[in-house]
This record gives structure tokens, C-alpha cells and sequence, in this order.
């Protein structure tokens, strides 16, 4: 059965309202040991989220702002400060997807809301999702190294697929960006697999025994 984020997602939503004070947020921060954190309206529902980067672009960089401009940025409240909208998820999204949405969101973190509601119910951290890597890494990089050899089919010898905590870096080139979409879909979708980076060309002529008069291997397309 496919993991979901209610099967690793944390209990505790981790957010402010959006009208708490620039020290509610910090605190915040520094006593759940996270950068980010949710804003939500009167209804608990998530609007928006606070990062110590929108802290930081708040506060001017300049010296002789000194106390005024300080001043001026501890007077902001959340909804000053938040960028929209929040990137959420669900209870029952699949773990994958969550994992894919931090990747391409460049999140660390998401609010968990009630599909009916839309209250924040926890929050998911990217050291949850961690977890659904919790296969031996030895079966993990045999099973992405098959889908390789099974989806990149005569380029599998110039592909490289580098396992790191969960993520998988592809190198190298393929045939055409079809192949590429094909292949980085199908690691994506290996249990245990957390995000897939891609960094393959394509378009260009790949040695394989193509070279020798053997036709193509025939991939079939992913459901």
C-alpha cells in the first residue's frame, strides 16, 4: 500500500496567525527548530507562509538604518511578511507527491490540511518524508538501477543514477527528451525515492549496440 503523509506527517501545525508579531514568528521558529513556518486566517486555514528569508528581507541591509528601520520591521506581522499562497497537502496525498511538491517548491516543510475544512491538522517535514527511504539502500539503488536498464533502454550504459539520502541525481544522455521525461518519471516513482534531480541531455547520438545493427529497445509507456 502506498505511504501517505498521514503515515509520517507530524501532529503539531506549526503556524501563526496573520496578525502576529514579528517576535510571535521568531519564537515560533526557534521553538520548533524550523525556518519556516504557516499563517493562517481566523478559521485556522493556511493563507501564506513566513520563512527567515522574508524575516531577513524585511530588516534593510544598509548600517545607517540602524534602530529605525529595525524598528520598523519588528512592527510587521505575519500577513507583512508572508509569502502567498501556502503550498499544502493532505492527509491521504500520496508521501511521493508531497516529496515531489517540497522538491519543486524548494520547501522544507508543508502544512497538513483537512480536505473538508481546509484547517491546518500538522505539518510535514521534509526528515518525515526521509523516513519512506527507510529501505535498505542496497535494494533501493538495485531497484533504480532496473528501472534504468528497463526505461533508458539502449542508453542505459551512458545514464548515471547517484543515490543521496533519498534523492536521486541522473546524469548523462539519452536519445530524445522523450526518454528523459519517460526515465525521470519512473525513478520518481520507486518507494523510497524522495525527489529526482535531472541533469540529462538528449538529442544527441548515443553508442550503444546500435552500432553493432540491433534495433532499438521498445519502451512501453508508463500508466
Amino acid at each position: 500500500m502506498p505511504i501517505k503523509v498521514s503515515d509520517v506527517m507530524g501532529r503539531v501545525a506549526i503556524a501563526v496567525r496573520q496578525d502576529a508579531a514579528f517576535a510571535t514568528i521568531v519564537d515560533t521558529m526557534r521553538r520548533f527548530a524550523v525556518d519556516t513556518v504557516a499563517v493562517v486566517d481566523v478559521d485556522r486555514r493556511p493563507i501564506g507562509v513566513v520563512s527567515q528569508d522574508d524575516l531577513a528581507l524585511k530588516e534593510s541591509p544598509e548600517p545607517r538604518a540602524g534602530r529605525r528601520e529595525r524598528s520598523t520591521a519588528e512592527a510587521a506581522i505575519a500577513a507583512d511578511l508572508m509569502t502567498t499562497p501556502a503550498i499544502t497537502v493532505t492527509p491521504d496525498t500520496p508521501a511521493g507527491d508531497a516529496a515531489r511538491a517540497m522538491h519543486r517548491h524548494r520547501v522544507r516543510q508543508l502544512p497538513v490540511i483537512d480536505p473538508v475544512t481546509g484547517r491546518i491538522v500538522g505539518t510535514l517535514h521534509r526528515r518525515d518524508l526521509l523516513r519512506v527511504s527507510g529501505r535498505p539502500e542496497d535494494e533501493l539503488r538495485a531497484e533504480i538501477d532496473a528501472v534504468v536498464r528497463n526505461v533508458a533502454g539502449a542508453d542505459a550504459m551512458t545514464v548515471t543514477a547517484e543515490l543521496d539520502g533519498g534523492t536521486v541525481h541522473m546524469t548523462g544522455c539519452v536519445a530524445d527528451r522523450a526518454r528523459e521525461v519517460r526515465l525521470r518519471r519512473a525513478v520518481a516513482r520507486v518507494e523510497g525515492v524522495v525527489a529526482v534531480e535531472s541533469d540529462l541531455s538528449y538529442g544527441q547520438e548515443v553508442e550503444s549496440d546500435l552500432s553493432y545493427g540491433q534495433e532499438d529497445v521498445v519502451v512501453p509507456p508508463l500508466h
